[in-house]
């Protein structure tokens, strides 16, 4: 069978996390002709595997990384701003532990954060009497003070997805499941082999994560030219346990090995815990957290909480590889999260790629810009003026006090939903989730129901609309409902999208 010619792109970026995706949505909305190819679904590994926070990175002071941090605090309102359904402010607890950083060193900290980042909208830090405060009540008595700040949280998965949903609402074409095999220069273009088809591309981003080394190998640059770049692929893991408090605040914990860890309310019925940082050496298919990785997260859990937190009480697991610039750090927890990228060709008449190393959520929209501006000189469609920080992604269009009003209206609309669906949806639709529900006046009219709200017309609208192809798209990366779905649901579920997929 021959190639299918697909229409020449102004610029093709391959890799479906955060870096890709918002690459894509910043490039396509200056009017570029943009591919985004994912070889497996978005998000589907570092991006959803975060801590799901927006923050500044409060530890990154102690390494100095002052700039790093600067850039990621005026992110996280400017994100807010245009992702209010799946970004809102968390406020965390940080207890001062004697014999550990002393509290003068915290309050100095968090001065810096509340002062260096042009904080508008979130509050500012302050101390904290435990035994009086409702966030005192689950740790042990031995911690009496604490410090409050602010940060955000995200659903990480969902950023990505809603930044490929609005590259593709602004005219870009995204290919999930669709692997790079073959990407050769031919002239001025690339030639771009990927699942049995050719595309061809006047530029090309290589966002692909903890592969990146890998693409260049596959374009035949078997290394890293120019800049000498080194990646250092570090794990971070993360333990799900039933909930450990009934309050909405974070808990940000020091430990005695000088690392931190946080406790994040998840799901309604769950605390979150995390994270690790350990060098990973094995492959990327199937990340996982190691025993002692487990073990270490609830030793340190129990440091802080009355009720001790042992591995039996872990429902889930989960891992991400992040891929950073290896600047030479000695422990994994010291190595800057901050980004760089190298271009090779375009001044010298060849087509030019760009590849990302390093970065974080916090920063992708920036990293986005950034990459975008580099372009610029080779692909004069790209000079168009910086417009992803005002705009808001796909059903984020009410500002970032509203949210409570959408939930609102979308009960009074549909009057059926069960007492919980309508927050449900809107933090993860938006204002979407009126067109997701459309007409419906009984639940019925929504389809068949799978279990914890969701429904047909929800699977229906993420197959149409968000690329879900399988029930693990739809339960881990579309919705976090895989939490709360037994083996059974997930069957039908898995079933039901079978048939929906099934080519004609």
């Amino acid at each position: 069978m021959g190639d299918r010619v697909s229409p020449t792109f102004d610029l093709a970026v391959i890799g479906g996390g955060v870096n890709g995706a918002g690459i894509a949505r910043d490039a396509a909305g200056r009017g570029a002709r943009v591919l985004l190819l994912e070889r497996g679904d978005l998000a589907q590994g570092t991006s959803s595997n975060s801590t799901k926070l927006i923050h500044g990175g409060l530890r990154y002071l102690e390494h100095y990384e002052f700039a790093l941090v600067r850039e990621a605090l005026s992110e996280r309102e400017v994100l807010w701003g245009i992702a209010p359904h799946i970004i809102w402010p968390l406020r965390f607890i940080l207890p001062h532990r004697p014999g550990l950083r002393p509290r003068w060193l915290l309050r100095l900290g968090l001065f810096l954060y509340d002062h260096i980042g042009g904080r508008k909208h979130l509050p500012s830090a302050e101390g904290v009497d435990l035994t009086k405060h409702l966030a005192g009540a689950p740790l042990k008595p031995a911690y009496t003070r604490a410090f409050a700040y602010s940060d955000g949280w995200v659903d990480d998965a969902r950023l990505v997805i809603l930044n490929a949903r609005d590259a593709a609402d602004r005219g870009a074409t995204v290919r999930t499941r669709c692997e790079v095999t073959s990407l050769n220069r031919e002239g001025e273009m690339w030639r771009i082999e990927a699942r049995g088809e050719t595309f061809h591309a006047r530029a090309v981003v290589n966002a692909a994560g903890p592969r990146v080394l890998d693409l260049l190998g596959r374009a035949g640059e078997p290394g890293t030219k120019g800049s000498g770049q080194k990646m250092r692929l570090v794990r971070g893991s993360h333990i799900v346990v039933r909930k450990l408090f009934d309050h909405d605040y974070a808990y940000f914990f020091q430990l005695p090995d000088g690392r931190i860890f946080f406790a994040i309310p998840y799901e309604s019925d769950f605390t979150l815990i995390g994270t690790t940082d350990v060098d990973h050496k094995a492959g990327l298919d199937a990340v996982q957290a190691s025993p002692e990785e487990i073990a270490y997260l609830c030793e340190g859990a129990s440091d802080y909480f009355r009720t001790p937190v042992t591995p039996d009480d872990v429902v889930w697991t989960y891992s991400g590889v992040r891929p950073l610039v290896d600047d030479g750090s000695g422990r994994p927890e010291a190595a800057t999260r901050g980004y760089r990228f190298e271009v090779d060709g375009g001044a010298d008449g060849r087509a030019p790629m760009l590849s990302v190393f390093g970065g974080k959520i916090t920063t992708y929209r920036h990293l986005a810009l950034e990459a975008v501006e580099q372009l610029a000189p080779f692909l004069p469609v790209l000079s168009g003026r910086d417009w992803t920080g005002s705009a808001p992604l796909p059903g984020g269009d009410f500002g970032r006090a509203a949210a409570g009003d959408k939930m609102r209206a979308l009960a009074e609309r549909y009057p059926f939903l069960p007492k919980r669906e309508p927050r449900r949806l809107i933090q993860l639709y938006g204002t979407r989730a009126f067109a997701l529900l459309g007409d419906a006046a009984r639940p019925e009219d929504l389809g068949e129901h799978f279990g914890h709200g969701l429904t047909a017309a929800e699977v229906d609208y993420l197959i149409a609309q968000e690329w879900a192809a399988t029930a693990e798209d739809v339960l881990w990366r579309r919705t976090k409902l895989g939490l709360h779905f037994t083996p059974d649901q997930t069957a039908r579920l898995a079933a039901y999208i079978t048939e929906r997929t099934r080519p004609a």
